[in-house]
């Protein structure tokens, strides 16, 4: 099941569905609660697509492919290395990526699955954790790469406001241990791996990261990116694709 958040133009109406080729099939409520579909159906054509969910907060996972780690010649990790996007990160798909110019002048893109909670989360067993996990969407983890190592930790250089493109659905009936990834800029593949390369898999991660935090409905998990990245410029369109569940596409202003 693909679920969408969407504006409806004719009304400037938000709300909540479920995707079915090129329809919508409008839920009374959040697929984060209880709902149920109306019966009402509107052509995918009438809306605009949001960003699938409002997280607290984006969690991040770095240098959990090793080609990725290869790429910046760095050790592979014994244990996830975590990093926060705020939520005013949070961009929604098709819309423009803001290039922070006078801050930085090394925009790089970062291909990458999320997976989206569903439920609170805390302590959760990794045998336990498809109870906690509504689905999975697409990320772009943008960053100013030239801010990273400057400051000496993430934020700054992975935290400006638009760095996190997501959606364009949260797909629901999906295998996230074997993926396809694929990151086009302006039509070239810069990036093509799969997600059973990742060093730290999802189950661990839902697991781990709980043990660390609370982690509450809507928040999501951004699971890493494989080698490929290169700088982005003005203009320029980043097109991320992952099987069975769709295109993450936004252009740098």
């Amino acid at each position: 099941m693909k679920y969408v958040h969407f504006l409806r133009r004719d009304r400037a109406w938000e709300g909540y569905g479920v995707l079915d080729g090129e329809t919508v099939h409008v839920l009374d409520g959040s697929y984060f609660g209880t709902h149920h579909q109306t019966g009402e159906i509107v052509d995918l054509s009438q809306v605009s697509l949001l960003a699938p969910c409002r997280f607290t907060k984006a969690v991040c996972v770095g240098l959990n492919y090793r080609d990725h780690a290869t790429e910046f010649k760095l050790p592979i990790p014994e244990k996830p290395m975590l990093f926060m996007k705020p939520s005013t990160s949070l961009l929604d798909p098709f819309a423009d990526i803001h290039y922070p110019t006078g801050m930085t002048s090394h925009l790089d893109y970062e291909g990458e699955l999320a997976v989206v909670i569903g439920r609170k989360a805390k302590n959760v067993d990794a045998k336990d954790w498809k109870e906690y996990v509504l689905g999975y969407t697409i990320a772009n983890d943008v960053t100013a790469r030239d801010l990273q190592p400057k400051t000496g930790q993430w934020t700054v250089a992975k935290g400006f406001d638009t760095f996190c493109p997501l959606g364009p659905v949260i797909e629901t009936d999906l295998d996230p241990a074997n993926l396809d990834l694929c990151t086009r800029v302006n039509g070239e593949v810069k990036q093509h791996s799969n997600t059973k390369n990742l060093i730290f898999d999802v189950p661990y991660l839902v697991s781990y990261i709980s043990h660390v935090m609370t982690l509450l409905p809507g928040d999501i998990i951004s699971t890493g990116t494989p080698s490929g990245i290169s700088k982005l410029d003005h203009g320029d369109e980043v097109a991320i694709t992952i099987e069975n569940i769709g295109t993450l596409s936004n252009r740098v202003d």
